[in-house]
Parts: structure tokens; C-alpha cells; sequence
């Protein structure tokens, strides 16, 4: 099972990215791949994750790899065996984010990834956020992997 970070989505797009071609043909072969396989997309019973996904993609699915992925989700989201909708409980600790989560320091916008993917087991997915790579050691330690699509954009570069 997978949570996908809304930056696969954007990179396989190609639009309003810096990701590099290659990071971009993996995203685009990934997301593919997910949907041909009916892989099992874990997602969170309140919608933050589909709203996030919302201000960057498109409902119709098109123009493209994206916002297919997108749409698919969208269409099946109460299908159980192609996506898993988590309960999380979203709370105003500053450290937290969610009930299910122990303080952290990840970016708040990306804890409603991980907070999907501590309850549901799945690993999170990403091409660019560099928050997943700096937190690795915080995120591991809570029984939390994560994929890097695109490891050359995964960390920041220290110039």
C-alpha cells in the first residue's frame, strides 16, 4: 500500500515543476504503473490529501499523467480493494498536527502523509519534498518508510 505525496502527481504532469526530465518520466512510469496494477492507495477519510491534490491537478483527468492518477483516485476512492481510506484526527498541537501522530518536525502540510501512512502501514511515496529525506531518521522511527522517486531532488543541495 502506497501514499502518494502530491509532488509525483505535479512532477509526472511536467508543468509548474522543477523536477528533471528523468524524475519526471519516473513519476509518470510509477503513477502508471499504480493505476494498471490497481494498486492499493492509501488516502484519509477526511480529504485532506484528495483537496491537496485538488489545487494542482484536474478532475477531468486530462491533459496529463497527473492528473489521470488523479482522477482515478477521485473515481475510486470508495472502491476497498484499490483505496484504503484511513481515519486521522486532525488536532491543534502545534508539534503534532494529528492524534495519531508523536510530535514532529516534518512540514504540517506534509503530516497528513504521514500520519495516513503510520495508521494504514503503507510506505509514502515522493519525488521532491526534501522534508521526507531531512525527517528520515524521525519518520523511520515511527515504523514509517518512504520511497524516493527522485532522489537527486529528495534533499536540498548545500551550495
Amino acid at each position: 500500500m502506497k501514499v502518494i505525496e502530491t509532488n509525483v502527481a505535479i512532477s509526472a504532469n511536467g508543468k509548474n515543476t522543477h523536477a528533471s526530465l528523468e524524475c519526471q518520466l519516473a513519476c509518470v512510469v510509477f503513477l502508471s504503473n499504480v493505476v494498471a496494477r490497481k494498486e492499493l492507495i492509501a488516502i484519509d477519510e477526511l480529504g485532506l490529501i484528495l483537496e491537496e491534490y485538488a489545487k494542482y491537478l484536474s478532475y477531468s483527468g486530462q491533459p496529463e499523467v497527473g492528473d489521470e492518477f488523479f482522477k482515478y483516485l477521485h473515481d475510486h476512492q470508495y472502491y476497498p480493494q484499490r483505496v484504503s481510506r484511513v481515519h486521522i484526527t486532525s488536532n491543534d498541537v502545534q508539534e503534532r498536527g494529528f492524534d495519531e501522530l508523536p510530535a514532529n518536525s516534518m512540514d504540517p502540510s506534509d503530516r497528513k502523509f504521514l500520519a495516513v501512512a503510520l495508521v494504514s502501514g503503507a510506505i509514502v511515496v515522493n519525488a521532491l519534498d526534501s522534508d521526507w529525506h531531512e525527517n528520515i531518521k524521525e519518520i523511520n522511527g515511527m515504523g514509517v518508510q518512504v520511497s524516493q522517486l527522485c532522489p537527486e531532488h529528495a534533499c536540498k543541495l548545500n551550495i
